[in-house]
Protein backbone atom coordinates (compact mmCIF):
# COMPACT_ATOMS: atom_id res chain seq x y z
CA UNK A 1 0.00 0.00 0.00
CA UNK A 2 1.34 3.80 -1.29
CA UNK A 3 2.47 5.58 1.92
CA UNK A 4 0.32 9.09 2.39
CA UNK A 5 1.48 12.61 3.88
CA UNK A 6 -0.47 14.84 5.48
CA UNK A 7 -0.06 18.00 6.69
CA UNK A 8 -1.34 20.47 9.71
CA UNK A 9 -3.95 22.70 8.44
CA UNK A 10 -3.46 25.91 10.92
CA UNK A 11 -7.06 27.66 10.19
CA UNK A 12 -9.08 24.78 11.47
CA UNK A 13 -6.51 23.74 13.95
CA UNK A 14 -5.19 25.06 17.65
CA UNK A 15 -2.72 23.74 20.18
CA UNK A 16 -3.23 24.65 24.11
CA UNK A 17 -2.64 23.78 27.59
CA UNK A 18 -4.52 24.75 30.96
CA UNK A 19 -1.82 24.37 34.47
CA UNK A 20 -3.17 24.99 38.03
CA UNK A 21 -3.09 28.60 39.40
CA UNK A 22 -2.33 29.34 43.27
CA UNK A 23 -3.94 25.89 43.39
CA UNK A 24 -7.75 27.11 43.04
CA UNK A 25 -8.33 27.76 39.23
CA UNK A 26 -6.60 26.76 35.90
CA UNK A 27 -4.79 29.28 33.78
CA UNK A 28 -5.19 28.10 30.30
CA UNK A 29 -3.01 29.34 27.00
CA UNK A 30 -2.23 28.61 23.90
CA UNK A 31 0.53 28.54 20.77
CA UNK A 32 -0.52 30.43 17.82
CA UNK A 33 2.22 28.99 15.49
CA UNK A 34 2.97 25.05 14.89
CA UNK A 35 3.45 22.58 12.34
CA UNK A 36 2.43 19.30 12.01
CA UNK A 37 2.85 16.13 9.15
CA UNK A 38 1.79 12.72 9.71
CA UNK A 39 2.98 9.91 7.16
CA UNK A 40 0.57 6.95 6.93
CA UNK A 41 -0.86 3.85 5.07
CA UNK A 42 -3.17 4.72 3.36
CA UNK A 43 -6.25 6.46 4.61
CA UNK A 44 -5.15 4.70 8.19
CA UNK A 45 -3.35 6.53 10.76
CA UNK A 46 -3.28 3.29 12.62
CA UNK A 47 0.43 3.56 12.21
CA UNK A 48 0.98 6.68 11.57
CA UNK A 49 4.36 8.51 12.01
CA UNK A 50 3.81 12.46 13.06
CA UNK A 51 6.14 15.09 13.85
CA UNK A 52 4.76 18.52 14.98
CA UNK A 53 6.69 21.77 15.53
CA UNK A 54 5.79 24.15 17.69
CA UNK A 55 6.87 27.93 18.01
CA UNK A 56 7.63 28.58 21.59
CA UNK A 57 7.22 32.66 20.93
CA UNK A 58 4.02 32.15 19.83
CA UNK A 59 2.54 31.29 23.41
CA UNK A 60 -0.18 33.33 24.49
CA UNK A 61 -2.38 33.29 27.61
CA UNK A 62 -4.55 36.80 26.89
CA UNK A 63 -2.36 38.14 29.20
CA UNK A 64 1.30 40.25 27.64
CA UNK A 65 3.11 40.73 30.87
CA UNK A 66 2.37 36.88 31.63
CA UNK A 67 3.35 35.73 28.42
CA UNK A 68 7.04 37.67 28.59
CA UNK A 69 7.58 36.17 31.64
CA UNK A 70 6.72 32.47 30.24
CA UNK A 71 9.38 33.43 27.23
CA UNK A 72 12.00 33.99 29.51
CA UNK A 73 14.86 31.93 31.59
CA UNK A 74 11.97 31.25 34.00
CA UNK A 75 9.76 28.77 31.64
CA UNK A 76 10.41 28.40 28.03
CA UNK A 77 14.03 30.74 27.59
CA UNK A 78 13.16 31.53 23.57
CA UNK A 79 16.06 33.13 22.50
CA UNK A 80 18.04 29.61 23.55
CA UNK A 81 15.63 26.92 22.65
CA UNK A 82 12.90 28.86 20.54
CA UNK A 83 10.90 25.56 19.20
CA UNK A 84 9.42 21.91 21.06
CA UNK A 85 9.32 18.99 19.02
CA UNK A 86 7.16 15.62 19.31
CA UNK A 87 8.26 12.94 17.19
CA UNK A 88 6.09 9.93 17.31
CA UNK A 89 7.40 6.56 18.23
CA UNK A 90 4.38 4.25 18.76
CA UNK A 91 0.65 4.23 18.11
CA UNK A 92 -1.98 2.00 19.83
CA UNK A 93 -5.29 1.58 19.04
CA UNK A 94 -7.60 1.66 21.95
CA UNK A 95 -10.78 1.49 20.60
CA UNK A 96 -12.02 2.18 16.73
CA UNK A 97 -11.65 6.15 16.89
CA UNK A 98 -9.26 6.35 19.61
CA UNK A 99 -5.57 5.83 19.89
CA UNK A 100 -3.12 6.41 22.11
CA UNK A 101 0.15 8.51 20.64
CA UNK A 102 3.47 7.96 21.84
CA UNK A 103 6.04 9.90 21.42
CA UNK A 104 9.54 11.58 22.55
CA UNK A 105 8.81 15.75 23.47
CA UNK A 106 11.33 18.00 22.86
CA UNK A 107 11.56 21.03 25.69
CA UNK A 108 14.79 23.41 26.15
CA UNK A 109 17.34 20.11 24.81
CA UNK A 110 15.40 17.78 27.36
CA UNK A 111 13.28 14.79 25.31
CA UNK A 112 11.36 13.21 27.72
CA UNK A 113 8.58 10.18 26.22
CA UNK A 114 4.81 11.00 26.59
CA UNK A 115 1.58 9.28 25.36
CA UNK A 116 -1.56 11.57 24.21
CA UNK A 117 -4.82 10.20 23.47
CA UNK A 118 -5.91 10.90 20.06
CA UNK A 119 -9.45 10.68 18.93
CA UNK A 120 -10.11 10.18 15.06
CA UNK A 121 -13.16 12.24 14.44
CA UNK A 122 -13.21 11.07 10.62
CA UNK A 123 -12.08 12.03 7.44
CA UNK A 124 -14.45 14.46 5.07
CA UNK A 125 -13.82 16.32 2.01
CA UNK A 126 -14.28 20.58 1.41
CA UNK A 127 -15.96 22.08 -1.02
CA UNK A 128 -12.60 22.69 -2.77
CA UNK A 129 -11.94 18.85 -3.15
CA UNK A 130 -9.12 18.90 -0.39
CA UNK A 131 -9.27 15.57 2.08
CA UNK A 132 -9.32 16.50 5.52
CA UNK A 133 -9.09 14.65 8.82
CA UNK A 134 -9.86 15.54 12.02
CA UNK A 135 -8.26 14.89 15.53
CA UNK A 136 -8.83 15.83 19.42
CA UNK A 137 -5.66 15.07 20.94
CA UNK A 138 -5.36 15.51 24.98
CA UNK A 139 -2.55 14.75 27.28
CA UNK A 140 -0.65 15.30 30.47
CA UNK A 141 3.12 16.15 31.52
CA UNK A 142 4.92 17.47 34.36
CA UNK A 143 6.60 20.40 34.02
CA UNK A 144 9.52 20.22 35.86
CA UNK A 145 10.42 17.01 34.20
CA UNK A 146 11.72 19.45 31.18
CA UNK A 147 13.56 21.93 33.93
CA UNK A 148 10.57 24.41 33.83
CA UNK A 149 11.02 24.67 37.62
CA UNK A 150 9.54 28.06 38.18
CA UNK A 151 7.62 28.60 41.43
CA UNK A 152 6.03 30.92 44.58
CA UNK A 153 4.91 29.91 47.73
CA UNK A 154 2.22 31.45 48.76
CA UNK A 155 1.36 32.73 52.01
CA UNK A 156 -1.61 30.76 52.81
CA UNK A 157 0.59 27.72 52.14
CA UNK A 158 1.05 25.83 48.46
CA UNK A 159 2.49 27.10 45.91
CA UNK A 160 1.31 29.45 42.58
CA UNK A 161 1.48 26.98 39.76
CA UNK A 162 0.77 23.04 39.74
CA UNK A 163 3.67 21.08 37.97
CA UNK A 164 0.92 19.44 35.90
CA UNK A 165 -0.10 20.35 32.75
CA UNK A 166 -2.70 19.50 30.42
CA UNK A 167 -2.40 19.44 26.99
CA UNK A 168 -5.67 20.16 25.01
CA UNK A 169 -5.06 20.22 20.72
CA UNK A 170 -8.13 19.84 17.91
CA UNK A 171 -6.13 19.30 15.16
CA UNK A 172 -6.80 19.44 10.83
CA UNK A 173 -4.70 17.61 8.44
CA UNK A 174 -4.77 17.85 5.09
CA UNK A 175 -3.81 14.76 2.54
CA UNK A 176 -1.02 15.96 0.21
CA UNK A 177 -1.43 14.78 -3.71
Amino acid sequence: MATTKWSLDLSHSELGFKIKHLMISNVTGKFSKFEAEAVTEGDSFSDAKVVADIDVASINTNNEQRDEHLRNADFFEVGAHPNMRFVSTKVERVDEDTFNLFGDLTIKDTTKPVKLSVEHNGIATDPWGNVKAGFSINGKINRKDWGINYNAALETGGVMLGEELKIQGEVQLVKQA
